[in-house]
């Protein structure tokens, strides 16, 4: 699991980390941790549904599972920008993004597959789902983003988290990847053009996808 560090608050100006936080410094970093616990919950969980899977159909769903906590920086800019309370209390309340885990799946079915086996587990809520799969951004972004809660058990309580899960394809994580640099190029020329041309490959990424799943189920069929 790719984890950042432990944060370096004392390395942070006053404008990158306002006074408010610095007076919460201890809690900020108990729920920064209290997130980890939360992302180490949600991983194990894929990698058992990962070894079982290989293990029942001598192929394996993920490709890759990254984690990451959101850097001070960008929750307290996204804190701001939505007008929330600046405090450890208005983050846990209202950011579900600060824990994320992007998985990469080999086929855009097993991500759907992936997805119900994660979220049928009973200590998992689904808070909130969104599939731009089925309904792609119009940008031609697809991923399915699913928001979870997720209990850990501290040394004296046990407390709910929020995760956000992101399900991509290998097609569909090299698509996003180069649209994220390229959209923060400055002065661009043409720039309507150069996005109606990400929309096209966004479509002809989609349909690799959906070809090289009926050649995997070709091949699998063969073999029964």
């Amino acid at each position: 699991m790719e984890l950042k560090k432990e944060f370096d608050l004392e390395s942070l100006t006053s404008s990158e980390f306002p006074e408010v936080l610095l007076q919460q410094a201890r809690p900020f970093m108990e729920l920064m941790m209290q997130y980890r616990c939360a992302l180490m919950e949600v991983e194990t969980k894929l990698n058992v549904l990962n070894a079982e899977f290989t293990m029942k159909n001598n192929r394996n769903p993920f490709e890759s599972i990254k984690s990451r906590i959101k850097s001070p920086k960008s929750i307290i800019e996204k804190m701001q920008r939505k007008g929330y309370e600046m405090s450890v209390q208005g983050i846990e309340d209202n950011l579900a993004d600060v824990a994320g885990i992007r998985v990469i799946c080999s086929f855009p079915d097993d991500i759907y597959m992936t997805a119900k086996m994660l979220t049928v587990q009973d200590d998992i809520r689904v808070l909130e789902v969104k599939d731009y799969i089925v309904n792609p951004k119009p940008n031609g972004y697809r991923s399915l983003h699913l928001i979870l809660e997720i209990p850990i058990f501290l040394s004296n309580e046990k407390k709910n988290m929020k995760v956000e899960v992101q399900f991509r394809t290998i097609a569909m994580d090299f698509w996003a990847s180069l649209e994220h640099k390229l959209k923060y190029k400055k002065n661009i020329e043409n720039a309507e053009e150069i996005s109606r041309e990400l929309s096209k490959c966004a479509e002809a990424s989609s349909m690799l996808d959906l070809r090289m799943q009926a050649l995997r189920d070709r091949i699998e069929a063969s073999r029964e």
